[in-house]
């Protein structure tokens, strides 16, 4: 049964029978998809009570959840989180009370805890009401289906409806999976005492979802032949940020988002000139590498950019690959009708990312470094999908989504550490065939 139809189908056949506790070792799963507009991504719950299906822009470096509470929030069990209390001053680092003089609702409440929902699209940001509500996922051990499970007092922030500008139409929130312990995968660790395991494989499909698991190291089966990822995963480590970017930073907060230890980049495995510099992340939070789901696209530092594309071009002409005019963002294409494309994608220069070790590096092959557009002339190129970030970013490389399209990502916070696979339609599959049961037990 397909994964999408199946979530549905099984959430509301068997949501009376939900319970709050796991009796062996399980993912919680939800659905990925990537809208065709913003090219963002969005991840699909079940919020309130009745639990309602929810779809939540999903956000990789956020601390907490957020949901317009002001459009259609009805639920019997949601609740205020008084000011002054402990949960408060956990969540909201000792924000001041705030009181509420419309009519008494989730988003309206005198002497309540506030917090900051920020859209890390736009950079916009709100102070709004923090709530707990009930949420509930369905289960997975990875070759079975398992019941849904609820976490009845999931902690998260209202936020005004015109927070979600700039974010796929269909969402009214944010899911934040960063390093808080008030992020969602934190959240049901804590809840169920699961590991601190999540994996993420974003869809490079508009039309069929990816999968996110979280609470599990694995198995991660795909495909109908039940392949498990999970033993195809490459770590490093992950590093930490000493400093918050958000738009509202609390004084020795550090980062909640994921940065690596890239030291170098290779093209066609050859390392191109780079300020070792810019790779690491100075006292003050600037320069080295994290990941993101709020940009499409990976954005490097100009110097960085400018070796990068260079290397690249002159790769390229060794493949009789002749630069074509470019189309904005990018600046280097090709003629679609130049291009063979394999079961990676575009045969072109491969691009590693280069970790703490030569032979640790996350390698980048057309499907993930090429975007496929309209040329000016009428015809179709392939673009490299890079973009110049400017010459002081706060960050000197951000990879974006389409970097991490088709490749199945674990953050294992338990170790601190990433697992990356490179792109899994090397294994003949792709994040939108997340296996669930085998077909004898489907």
């Amino acid at each position: 049964m397909p994964f999408r139809f199946f979530f549905l189908f099984f959430v509301f056949l068997f949501c009376s029978f939900c319970i709050t506790s796991p009796v062996h070792a399980i993912s919680f799963v939800a659905p990925i998809h990537k809208d065709s507009s913003t090219l963002l991504y969005s991840l699909t719950l079940f919020l309130k009570t009745p639990l309602q299906p929810t779809r939540l822009h999903l956000d990789i470096g956020a601390s907490f959840s957020w949901v317009d509470c002001d459009t259609d929030y009805n639920s019997s069990t949601y609740q205020h989180i008084p000011c002054g209390s402990p949960l408060c001053t956990s969540v909201g680092h000792n924000l001041s009370c705030s009181n509420c003089y419309n009519p008494p609702g989730p988003s309206c409440g005198n002497d309540t805890c506030s917090l900051f929902p920020e859209n890390s699209v736009t950079r916009k940001t709100a102070i709004s009401a923090a709530l707990t509500d009930s949420l509930a996922l369905p289960t997975s051990d990875g070759s079975t289906h398992g019941p849904p499970l609820l976490v009845p007092s999931y902690i998260f922030s209202c936020s005004p409806p015109s927070l979600l500008e700039g974010l796929a139409k269909n969402v009214t929130g944010l899911a934040a999976f960063g390093r808080s312990n008030y992020s969602l995968p934190a959240q049901i660790s804590n809840t169920f005492s699961v590991p601190r395991y999540f994996a993420l494989c974003l869809p490079g499909s508009t039309s069929d979802p990816g999968a996110s698991l979280v609470g599990s190291g694995g198995p991660y089966y795909f495909s109908s032949q039940k392949i498990d990822l999970s033993k195809s995963l490459i770590y490093t480590p992950l590093i930490l940020n000493p400093v918050g970017s958000t738009v509202i930073t609390y004084a020795g907060q550090p980062s909640d988002e994921y940065y690596l230890n890239l030291t170098s980049i290779n093209v066609n495995g050859k390392p191109i000139q780079i300020n070792s510099s810019l790779l690491a992340v100075d006292e003050s939070g600037f320069g080295g590498t994290k990941l993101s789901t709020a940009t499409p696209y990976t954005v490097v530092e100009t110097s960085i950019y400018n070796a990068l594309t260079d290397a690249f071009v002159n790769e390229s002409a060794a493949l009789n690959l002749t630069v074509t005019n470019a189309v904005k963002p990018f600046s280097v294409c090709y003629s679609a009708a130049d291009i063979i494309v394999t079961r990676v994608g575009p045969g072109v220069p491969t691009v590693d990312l280069v970790m703490e070790r030569d032979d640790v590096f996350w390698r980048v092959f057309g499907s993930n470094s090429m975007v496929k557009i309209a040329g000016g002339d009428g015809g179709e190129v392939w673009c490299l999908g890079f973009v110049d970030g400017g010459v002081n970013p706060r960050t000197s490389v951000v990879i974006g989504g389409h970097q991490m399209e088709d490749n199945l990502l674990q953050f294992d916070l338990e170790s601190n550490r990433l697992g990356f696979t490179s792109s899994v339609l090397l294994k003949g599959t792709t994040c939108s065939s997340f296996n669930f049961a085998s077909e004898s037990q489907t």
